[in-house]
């Protein structure tokens, strides 16, 4: 039986598990969305205020649940609008198909109404890109397009397709849900030189990245800790791949990574680094990174091994075999003085940590994360707020910690928050602040039209705390353009879209509005006025190394 190109997506789309879309509708995708209107009861349509909401809000969804997200915007504008939402699930090695509409395959090169060359624009930033011009085509270029956004090392492609193509019809034949690609299986001679190397360390230090969530390695990861009696950091995007409840966890290491995790990576002997990068917010500068190591480097990607940092002994495949095998390698042992020093690094840490009775950033996480459990999504925006939760939350379970790394996108949050709760279905956390929350705000009448339960929480201190914290330290104080002075007020803003909105000035008062907050079926937001000169401490300065960690800084009046 012949059907039309855009019922073979709906019908694609079915078949390979695609429960919830994110969009926004427009001229030459208007066939999609009349034939999504037939499939309202198999697919769920989340209509955004805006294309990088939508994009957002497909990635969050992503990282929840682990499935790829689906996002489909209109040609011109509406795919343009995508870009950044692409760009940070690029980074960030997010499984996500982004199908965007076009203009009929004649006036394509023509300046059409809305023409962009959106495949020509997003090829660095996609795993891989399609144009479908033969309807024929199109059930097995969306087949392929699942299957490469979630095979090896994950990430987004995007399928554009021409109106004509949506139109046009052909016989088509419901499939099955498309596998990844086979994974890569780390070389047998590689992993016993790994085991060779592992046989003498007496100061080991694991190094999780976000592969580790990804490739669904955490058991691996932790029982090669404990045969190894190593102690484990991760990059921020291998943030809940471990438990904080787990003592061999020193949390996150680089430039504003925990003191401890940071130190006891800079003297260990060997650093086993699984599904991680080496981005230069993790290594600071490069020729200073772990001079005194030897780095074992576990990655799918072939690509990173060797790129950022010259590593010892470099090992391409699935992380979660590799590090099984590994770990089957290796005989137990005892390390208890590198465990002492472990210990006694916390203990630094802790003493350099300010108490303080007032609303200060690390009181709001522990507020938030007293009355949170442990399946509740924390999504952040970028900026300060985005470090002190990542540094203070109690991570317990994998994939609760949603958060732009890679490409550090501010308005991130609202978008990823939304899709994080439609794909989980827990409750969900954005940790925001006022300069991120500015950028889609708008999102907010997202929320509110589909009653999302999430609480978002505002360190509203006035400034873009990021950036003037480094013209604090680094620039003589020269705050260009970093203090808002915008009239803004969140409460009534949530008001106007139709949440709840309520502003907090102390611990106590928070402590209640959050508890009250969490409770709610639909969007609260909570404005928290904070100090805007609360920096993020500890911090490496750009170019800078673990010798030139600083860990306090008194600010003058």
């Amino acid at each position: 039986m012949k059907i039309s190109g855009s019922k073979i997506v709906m019908e694609t789309l079915i078949e390979q598990g695609c429960d919830t879309i994110f969009g926004y509708p427009g001229g030459q995708v208007i066939n999609l969305f009349d034939e999504l209107y037939n499939y309202q009861d198999q697919i769920k349509h989340v209509l955004t205020a805006h294309e990088q909401g939508a994009s957002h809000a497909a990635d969050g969804y992503a990282r929840a649940t682990g499935k790829v997200g689906v996002v489909i915007a209109t040609s011109g504008p509406g795919a343009t609008n995508l870009v950044t939402g692409i760009a940070t699930a690029h980074l960030d090695s997010v499984p996500m198909v982004a199908i965007t509409g076009n203009v009929p395959c004649s006036l394509i090169g023509r300046d059409s109404f809305q023409e962009v060359d959106i495949v020509g624009v997003t090829m660095p930033i996609t795993k891989h890109n399609f144009i479908v011009k033969d309807v024929t085509k199109l059930a097995e270029t969306l087949r392929e397009a699942f299957r490469i956004a979630k095979s090896g090392r994950p990430g987004p492609v995007l399928v554009d397709i021409p109106k004509d193509v949506q139109v046009a019809q052909c016989e088509y034949e419901r499939g099955h849900v498309v596998e990844a690609y086979p994974k890569l299986a780390a070389s047998e001679d590689k992993l016993l030189k790994a085991a060779e190397i592992l046989k003498d360390a007496k100061k080991p230090y694991i190094y999780c990245g976000g592969g580790i969530i990804a490739g669904g390695a955490t058991r691996e990861i932790e029982a090669l800790a404990e045969k190894l009696d190593a102690v484990i950091g991760s990059s921020m995007m291998g943030l809940s791949a471990i438990s904080t409840d787990n003592p061999r966890f020193l949390g996150m290491q680089g430039m504003h990574g925990h003191y401890a995790s940071s130190i006891a990576q800079d003297e260990a002997d060997v650093i086993i680094v699984a599904g991680a990068r080496f981005s230069d917010r993790a290594t600071g500068k490069k020729e200073r990174f772990a001079i005194n190591s030897k780095i074992i480097h576990i990655d799918i990607d072939n690509s990173e091994l060797q790129k950022n940092i010259t590593v010892d002994l470099s090992i391409a495949g699935d992380v979660k075999n590799a590090v099984s095998r590994l770990t089957a390698m290796i005989d137990p042992k005892k390390n208890p003085e590198w465990m002492a020093r472990a210990a006694e690094l916390k203990e630094i840490e802790a003493s350099t940590i300010k108490k303080s009775e007032a609303l200060t950033p690390y009181n709001i996480i522990d507020i938030i994360s007293s009355v949170t459990d442990p399946k509740t999504v924390i999504a952040t925006d970028v900026g300060q707020h985005q470090m002190w939760t990542a540094q203070r939350y109690p991570f317990k379970s994998p994939r609760t910690f949603v958060s732009s790394g890679g490409l550090g996108t501010m308005g991130f949050g609202m978008g990823a928050a939304i899709g994080a709760q439609m794909g989980s279905g827990e409750r969900t956390v954005l940790v925001t602040g006022d300069g991120s929350f500015g950028m889609n705000l708008n999102e907010l009448a997202t929320a509110v039209s589909f009653n999302v339960p999430m609480v978002v929480v505002i360190m509203n201190n006035g400034v873009l705390g990021m950036v003037r914290q480094w013209q604090t330290l680094f620039f003589n104080k020269h705050y260009s353009n970093t203090t808002l002075n915008r009239q803004t007020d969140f409460v009534k803003l949530a008001e106007a879209f139709g949440a709840k909105g309520v502003r907090v000035t102390t611990c106590d008062e928070l402590k209640d509005a959050f508890a009250k907050a969490y409770k709610e079926n639909g969007p609260v937001v909570i404005d928290c006025i904070v100090n805007p000169d609360e920096f993020v401490l500890p911090m490496l300065p750009p170019g800078g190394s673990i010798d030139d960690i600083i860990t306090n800084v008194e600010v003058e009046a």
